[in-house]
């Protein structure tokens, strides 16, 4: 029984370190760290995860009590966190380029709150949700959680990812909130910024015309119609910005040289 008992800790201790990270990526990744996925589906997601991984790798016994356990928990946490915050950057992108089309369009104020992000633009929302839609579509769940088993083999437990250089790669790649929002929200601004110039010409032209009866409702329009013939440009910059987060990801974990 004595050997049993010793056996079983010994388990834990090894079963302890793929949860950690597992579960902090799960916390902070898309999609499974929106509320409507509740606390407990992500506990039995990541033990499906952890008993599915936990063949195939020899895990180190370390003492979660000791000195190097507590460092080595919060190394964990921060790499599964690291890992699903710089894919959380492309979800900040999405609502940035929601809420500049939402302006350029007269938009701004027709928002709703989202449970996950705050009070946006309901063109964000309706981004937020195309671009789900592309995730799940081209198999982003599958290629995240490949990634987060595989950097078990080229960030194995015991190896620290705290310093400078990853700082940097998560500092220089947050810029993609203002650089992917911009290249997605770029067709509809540039079009709606003629029409604008064209509004303000006849504005000119014919003084009595008051642009708040007549601009307003031709920008909406306009912003729409120009909305869904850039469907194509933008369902494709929103792919292109998942792929490049993931990129990134496995660049941050050594999946990649």
């Amino acid at each position: 029984m004595t050997l049993l008992a010793a056996d079983l800790v010994e388990r834990f201790y090894t079963f302890l370190w793929p949860m950690l990270r597992i579960g902090a990526m799960l916390v902070a990744a898309p999609l499974l760290s929106l509320n409507a996925v509740s606390v407990r589906l992500r506990v039995v997601i990541g033990l499906v995860l952890t008993f599915l991984i936990y063949p195939l790798v020899k895990w180190p016994v370390i003492d979660p009590i000791s000195a190097e356990g507590l460092l080595e928990i919060v190394n964990q946490l921060f790499i599964g966190s690291l890992m699903g915050l710089m894919l959380q950057v492309a979800t900040g992108a999405l609502v940035l380029a929601g809420q500049a089309i939402a302006a350029s369009m007269g938009l701004s104020m027709a928002s709703m709150y989202d449970p996950n992000v705050g009070n946006v633009p309901v063109i964000s929302q309706f981004i937020l949700i195309l671009s789900t839609l592309v995730f799940l579509g081209f198999g982003g769940h599958v290629i995240m959680i490949s990634m987060l088993l595989e950097s078990f083999r080229t960030l194995p437990i015991g190896q620290s990812l705290l310093g400078q250089v990853a700082f940097g790669k998560v500092i220089a790649w947050s810029s993609m909130i203002f650089l992917g929002g911009l290249l997605i929200a770029l067709p509809v601004m540039i079009a709606l910024l003629f029409i604008n110039i064209g509004l303000g010409v006849v504005t000119r032209a014919a003084p009595s015309l008051n642009i708040f009866s007549v601009g307003f409702p031709a920008t909406i329009a306009a912003g729409f119609i120009v909305l869904i013939f850039s469907m194509e440009s933008i369902v494709s910059r929103i792919q292109w910005l998942w792929m490049q987060s993931f990129s990134h990801v496995k660049d941050l974990v050594g999946l990649v040289s």
